[in-house]
């Protein structure tokens, strides 16, 4: 299936004013109603616009090989090219859109591997539309996506021994006190800013402690310092 050409609503603005910054969003997911009601909510938005739409894994990779997109947001139950197959041939052909993954609350093994196959965030199908905005805004600005509800699932799966091999160093150097307080505000889903808003951090520390977390754990984001730090059993007890 080509991708859809976007039909796009006028933009709000006057001769001279400041132009808004838009992030173009491809959606690929098998049930065209899905896709229509998230293209519909991101039509309310004046600084998202949808460019493409694609049915399967296969269009997946036709409009970002074809096509300017800052986030791709990908379904992973899918006929042909499923969303982990869809991941991992991106990857093979240095396709580095940012994917963020719709899912249900039955796809936390997938999710899983999704996570290690190159997503950057996973969301899921029943969110409000500030939530949809709020992760397609955070993926196109470079960050990554953990909700708290699919986190919990997560962890379930990784103390029962689904999720597999989890990437990272496998003795990593102890994190500092004050990084594990980052690290289980980052596992349950906020911002930087908020984390610095919570712990009372400028948001360039909080940044710094990041950075250091990833180093630590030998992880490349922050959803694989999660899947790492789950793996670990470091996300136990509240921030200090």
């Amino acid at each position: 299936m080509p991708p859809v050409p976007p039909v796009t609503p006028g933009r709000p603005g006057s001769p001279g004013a400041p132009v808004t910054p838009v992030t173009r969003v491809a959606i690929v997911d098998d049930q065209t109603l899905v896709r229509q009601g998230i293209r519909s909510l991101l039509a309310l938005s004046p600084d998202v616009l949808v460019v493409a739409e694609g049915a399967d894994g296969d269009d997946a990779l036709e409009i970002v090989a074809g096509t300017e997109v800052d986030v791709l947001l990908l379904d992973l139950r899918m006929p042909r090219r499923d969303g982990i197959a869809t991941l991992e041939a991106l990857a093979d052909r240095g396709l580095t859109v940012p994917v963020l993954v719709l899912t249900t609350f039955d796809d936390d093994e997938l999710v899983l591997r999704a996570v290690r196959a190159g997503a950057r965030g996973y969301l899921l199908k029943d969110v409000t539309l500030e939530q949809l905005l709020g992760a397609v805004r955070t993926l196109a600005s470079g960050g990554t996506l953990l909700q708290p509800a699919l986190t919990d699932r997560l962890l379930r799966a990784v103390s029962a021994g689904r999720s597999g091999p989890v990437e990272g160093f496998d003795r990593p150097d102890p994190l500092t006190t004050r990084e594990l307080d980052v690290l289980r505000l980052v596992a349950a889903g906020l911002s930087n800013n908020e984390i610095g808003s919570a712990l009372h951090l400028a948001p360039g520390t909080v940044k710094n402690h990041v950075t250091a977390v990833l180093l630590k754990l030998g992880v490349r984001d922050r959803t694989r310092a999660v899947l790492r730090a789950l793996d670990l059993g470091l996300l136990h007890g509240p921030p200090s």
